[in-house]
């Protein structure tokens, strides 16, 4: 009468483990209640050799001292807190950091040809209803009734006010491609058991971008996408990024043959670029087939970050069109893009990725000037003003306390330099610098140090 509980793999005897470590122990309650008998859990992990289970104890153990969570206390970048679950209280320095990541964003949509744009951040039940997203999505979404029984929901995606920014004036062929970019901020309800630190929360910003173009150009525009995103995750680090490719569900809207379009384009943009990519039957979105961008980071641990999808759905839908060169009106193609995809999710990541070490040129702050003295005080104002106007991200710390106490608390900060300035560096017009593992650079003049700085920063 036995049943077993568990789907396994099974073993038959322990004794066929031969790596092992038992891990933590747990007690539980018979079905919950207390009046019953404890249970107690034993968890554990086993390998096929010995060197694979240090190597997964030695990942734990790494993840365990960037767990973003943690870091983003004691560097003072972010907190959360009941009254407002899954939502960021973003402090100076992490909103800094949020604010570079969007200008560093900002910067590359410029160059590759998009067009910035903000739409509401609260939308009418009928354009839901349009789009598809109150049938299919209903229940991820927050929503609000008025005094004049009208409905409304905090978006939970940016799609449908991309539409109707398109939809509100006549395009021509000649306008398109017309890559819209936004920077939405988007609501949806995650269980609270699901809500993890910055990586699964309720309330997000999204780097989003529609781009409207004909079927011709739609393949081309899928290409520089993804070229696109690629070169980004360079920038951070992330060298290892695998592209799966998630086709249509059993859930969708649209004809077979839009389908069939549509997931020919992408594969065709991947295979043209000689991009491997792993297969997802069913796994697209309800309104178009989608690319996803997996990083790994430093201690191995995928990510799933961008996305683009094609769509002929929503454009239908949205009944928009452009003027053909035979002046007849056709539907335009829509391809939804994000690269960072949720900014709070990425920052997350590049926490735990970098273990708060930021590179100089992503770093919120990139330096503290620490005086020996108080003697050195009015120097040291003067260093950080120059620094500041060259456009280092400088703070002073002028508090009357031991300069090896005070290496030691900004260390814990983990900021690219230390300034450190005494007598002799005030009467040379000088400063000594610390790099944050410990490398004395000497005294330097303020111009070789910006110089230095400058360096370090993306072209």
């Amino acid at each position: 009468d036995f049943t077993d509980l568990c789907r396994g793999p099974h073993v038959p005897s322990t004794g066929k483990i031969k790596v092992f470590k038992l891990m933590k122990l747990a007690g539980a309650y018979w079905r919950g209640n207390s009046k019953n008998e404890m249970l107690q859990r034993v968890y554990g992990t086993a390998f096929m050799k010995k060197e694979e289970l240090e190597a997964y104890l030695h990942m734990l153990e790494e993840a365990e001292k960037r767990d973003h969570r943690k870091l983003g206390q004691q560097l003072d970048l972010f907190h959360m807190q009941d009254e407002a679950p899954g939502s960021v209280f973003w402090h100076p320095k992490g909103w800094r950091l949020f604010q570079s990541l969007i200008n560093y964003m900002r910067q590359r949509q410029e160059q590759a040809g998009y067009v910035e744009v903000n739409t509401p951040d609260v939308m009418d039940r009928g354009l839901w209803e349009t789009s598809g997203h109150w049938f299919n999505y209903r229940e991820n979404m927050f929503t609000t009734q008025t005094e004049d029984e009208r409905v409304f929901a905090l978006k939970p995606m940016n799609c449908p006010g991309a539409v109707s920014m398109y939809a509100h004036g006549l395009h021509s062929y000649r306008d398109l491609p017309m890559r819209m970019a936004e920077f939405g901020k988007v609501h949806r309800y995650e269980p609270s058991g699901a809500l993890h630190g910055l990586l699964r929360v309720r309330h997000f910003t999204q780097d989003d971008a529609h781009i409207f173009c004909t079927e011709t150009q739609m393949e081309q525009e899928c290409r520089d996408v993804v070229a696109l995103i690629l070169d980004i995750y360079k920038d951070f680090g992330f060298d290892n990024v695998r592209i799966k490719l998630s086709t249509r569900p059993e859930n969708r809207i649209g004809s077979d043959e839009i389908w069939d379009k549509l997931e020919g384009a992408l594969s065709s943009a991947l295979e043209s670029m000689n991009m491997p990519y792993e297969l997802f039957p069913g796994e697209g979105a309800f309104y178009g087939p989608k690319l996803e961008f997996v990083l790994r980071d430093t201690l191995g641990r995928d990510w799933q970050c961008g996305t683009l999808q094609v769509d002929m759905n929503l454009p239908e839908r949205f009944d928009i069109s452009y003027v053909a060169e035979d002046n007849s009106r056709k539907r335009p193609v829509m391809l939804h893009r994000a690269l960072f995809g949720s900014l709070e999710r990425f920052t997350g990541i590049l926490i735990e990725h970098y273990a708060g070490a930021f590179p100089t040129w992503l770093a919120p702050q990139q330096a503290v000037v620490m005086t020996i003295t108080e003697a050195q005080c009015d120097y040291a104002r003067d260093v950080v003003a120059q620094l500041r106007a060259a456009g280092v991200r400088v703070e002073a710390d002028l508090r009357n306390e031991k300069i090896g106490y005070k290496i030691r608390e900004h260390s814990l900060q983990k900021l690219p330099y230390q300034i450190i300035i005494g007598d002799k560096e005030k009467a040379g017009g000088l400063v000594a610098v610390r790099t944050r593992t410990g490398e004395d650079l000497g005294q330097l003049t303020l111009s070789q140090f910006i110089e230095r700085i400058k360096s370090e920063t993306l072209a």
